[in-house]
């Protein structure tokens, strides 16, 4: 019992030791100098760490990565997406290429005439493809920069007007394809017909970024059937270019390519491959989607 009590004892005179006048055994200078320490120490500390946050933020800009060194080429993604790419679907079943048609309406609204009637924001940049429109650099101070328009109507048989499917109820489906944006970035068009498939050779035209489908595999081509490209040209045009990034250009919409197969033979799974064609656009093994995509296309009967 006197072992407790010794205990308690020891304890309570450890938390308050009112002979020495100590708390927790410090006495009181002795822990305003410990705390002084700590708060110059630990104070110290965060100045160095705001400091060279601070020193990082002044050489940052606001509008442009500052390394773009490793940045690749602009991958080609398409609409509707699909699980690893594979299109399954068949013309007698809504509900098989519903989901399809949905992911391709969505992705399209922005592209509505209604969207882009703020003259604040929008301005028309023809109707054919021209050269580059340089609207001042990225840390001039002109500010929030105007986008061009790029009506959906420009997509024609695949702008969902005419045909609410897009095509899928028999068997035609469209794609709705776009390069991805990077900061800056002006693609560079073919110098000549030489680097570009022959079947596009007398259709290509300047100042355009070309797109081509073909059957990813050379026996299969005859399985493929034409393929119809709408858009401004057969590609991308130049003056949507360059993108100056979600804080001078919050509205900006990259011109879409629309992809329709006209005539795939049904219940084949056909492997297609979508290449865009340009100086400064590679391709890679390593990254399936940059400069290109596969697709496999099933359409049962």
């Amino acid at each position: 019992m006197s072992a407790n009590k010794n205990g308690d004892g020891g304890w309570k005179t450890f938390i308050w030791n009112s002979e020495k006048k100590e708390f927790l055994g410090r006495t009181g200078a002795s822990w305003l100098k410990i705390i002084t320490f700590y708060v110059i120490f630990y104070g110290c500390l965060a100045g160095i760490f705001i400091g060279t946050i601070q020193a990082l933020l002044l050489t940052i800009s606001n509008h442009k990565p500052t390394y773009q060194d490793r940045v690749a080429p602009p991958g080609l993604s398409h609409n509707p997406r699909s699980e690893k790419a594979e299109f399954t679907f068949s013309m007698s079943d809504e509900n098989s290429y519903k989901a399809y048609v949905d992911n391709i309406d969505t992705f399209l609204v922005p592209y509505s005439s209604e969207k882009q009637d703020n003259p604040q924001k929008f301005e028309d940049c023809g109707a054919v493809p021209k050269s580059y429109t340089e609207r001042g650099d990225l840390e001039h101070d002109v500010g929030v920069r105007k986008a061009c328009r790029f009506d959906r109507s420009i997509l024609k048989d695949c702008s969902g007007s005419s045909d609410k499917t897009y095509g899928f109820d028999v068997g035609k489906p469209c794609l709705i394809v776009k390069l991805n944006r990077i900061v800056n970035f002006r693609p560079r068009a073919p110098a000549s017909n030489s680097s570009l498939p022959a079947a596009i050779h007398t259709s290509y035209q300047g100042n355009l970024i070309p797109i081509h489908c073909s059957a990813k595999r050379d026996e299969e081509a005859d399985k493929l059937g034409p393929v119809d490209y709408f858009g401004m040209g057969s590609g991308f045009p130049l003056q949507y270019y360059p993108y100056y990034g979600k804080l001078l250009q919050p509205q900006y919409l990259q011109p879409l390519v629309a992809i329709k197969f006209q005539n795939i033979t049904k219940d084949f799974e056909m492997r297609i491959e979508c290449k865009v064609f340009g100086e400064n656009i590679d391709y890679s093994e390593k990254d399936r989607s940059q400069g290109r995509f596969d697709i496999k296309m099933l359409i049962k009967s």
